[in-house]
C-alpha cells in the first residue's frame, strides 16, 4: 500500500471522468439513505475481503439505526417542542432512548467484534443512570474519544440525524470548519460535480450534515498554503483522496463522486481503512474517527 500511494495531480479531465461514470437511477435516488448505506456496505464487503467483517458489523449497526430513526419519527408528537442539539438530553428524550440503548447494547454484544462485544456486555450490566450519563456526555461533547464514546455516538447518531432533518438549514456566511448544526468536527469530505469542475463539501461526523468548504484549506487548522496540504491517492481506492496537512499533521479522507458516482461516501470512507493505516504510519492523525473507530 505504501508504495502505491502517490500525490494527487491537479484536477484535469473532470468532465471525461463523469462521462465514464454510471449515473444513479431514479430508484436509487428514491431509496432511504439507510438502505443505500446497507446495500453499498454489502457490495464493498464482496469487493474487499479484508473489510468483510468490519462492513458486516456496520450493516447490523445501520439496520439498528434505521429502525431507531423510524421509531423516533413515528413517536414525534405534532406540535411538540422540538428537542435541542445544543443542551443536555431531557427526561422525555431519555425515556425514549434508554430502552433502545439496552437493545443496542444487546445487538453489539451479539454482532460486534470481540472488543465491542465484551464492552457492550459490561455496559448492559450497568444502571440506567450510568447509561444516561454516558449518552449525555456524548450528546454535549464531553465524552472522551474512547470505545465507550464511539458506542454512544453510534447509538445517538440517528437521533441527531432525525433532529437535523427536522430543522431548517443553519448554513450561512463563510463556510465553517465545524458542523453548522451540531458543532461537531467533520468526519469526511466529498467532491461533487459543479460546472466543468468539482466542489468540496464536508460531512459531519455526528449528524451527517453536509456543507460546502474551500478546496485548499485544512479544516483542522485553516492552513491555506497549497504546499502544506498535500493530497494522496492510491490505485486501490482511486476515488478517495487522503487530504493531509503538514502544519497540524491531521488528515481527512474525501470521496470523489466525480470519479465514482456509485460511492456512498460514509460507507466508502469506512471501507477504505488501509488508507487510514497508511496516513497514520506517515505521522498524520485523523481529524475525527468514524463509527468503526478508524
Amino acid at each position: 500500500m505504501r508504495s502505491n500511494i502517490t500525490p494527487d495531480l491537479p484536477e484535469v479531465n473532470v468532465v471525461s471522468r463523469v462521462a465514464l461514470g454510471i449515473a444513479s437511477t431514479d430508484n436509487e435516488e428514491m431509496k432511504a439513505p439507510w438502505q443505500r448505506r446497507i446495500e453499498r456496505a454489502e457490495e464493498l464487503a464482496r469487493e474487499h475481503p479484508f473489510a468483510k467483517e468490519m462492513l458486516g458489523f456496520y450493516v447490523h449497526l445501520v439496520r439498528f439505526q434505521q429502525d431507531l430513526y423510524n421509531k423516533l419519527r413515528k413517536s414525534d408528537a405534532p406540535g411538540a417542542q422540538p428537542a435541542s442539539i445544543a443542551g443536555a438530553l431531557r427526561p422525555p428524550e431519555l425515556s425514549k432512548l434508554i430502552p433502545a440503548f439496552a437493545a443496542f447494547l444487546s445487538m453489539v454484544e451479539a454482532r460486534g467484534p470481540e472488543k465491542l462485544s465484551k464492552l457492550s456486555r459490561g455496559l448492559r450490566g450497568q444502571s440506567e443512570e450510568l447509561w444516561s450519563d454516558l449518552l449525555n456526555s456524548c450528546w454535549t461533547m464531553n465524552s472522551p474519544s474512547d470505545t465507550q464514546g464511539l458506542l454512544a455516538r453510534a447509538f445517538l447518531q440517528p437521533y441527531a440525524e432525525f433532529l437535523r432533518s427536522s430543522t431548517p438549514s443553519q448554513v450561512g456566511g463563510s463556510a465553517p470548519a465545524i458542523c453548522p448544526f451540531c458543532r461537531r468536527k467533520p468526519g469526511l469530505g466529498v467532491m461533487r460535480q459543479r460546472g466543468d469542475g468539482a466542489s468540496r463539501s464536508l460531512i459531519c461526523s455526528f449528524c451527517l450534515a453536509e456543507w460546502e468548504f474551500r478546496r485548499i484549506v485544512c479544516p483542522a487548522c485553516g492552513e491555506e498554503n497549497s504546499g502544506k496540504v498535500p493530497v494522496y491517492v492510491t490505485p486501490d481506492f482511486d476515488y478517495i483522496r487522503i487530504e493531509c496537512c503538514d502544519s497540524c499533521k491531521t488528515y481527512l479522507k474525501t470521496v470523489d463522486l466525480t470519479k465514482n458516482g456509485l460511492a456512498e461516501p460514509v460507507v466508502d470512507e469506512i471501507a477504505s481503512a488501509p488508507l487510514d493505516l497508511w496516513a497514520q504510519e506517515h505521522g498524520y492523525s485523523k481529524l475525527e474517527l468514524n463509527l468503526i473507530g478508524m
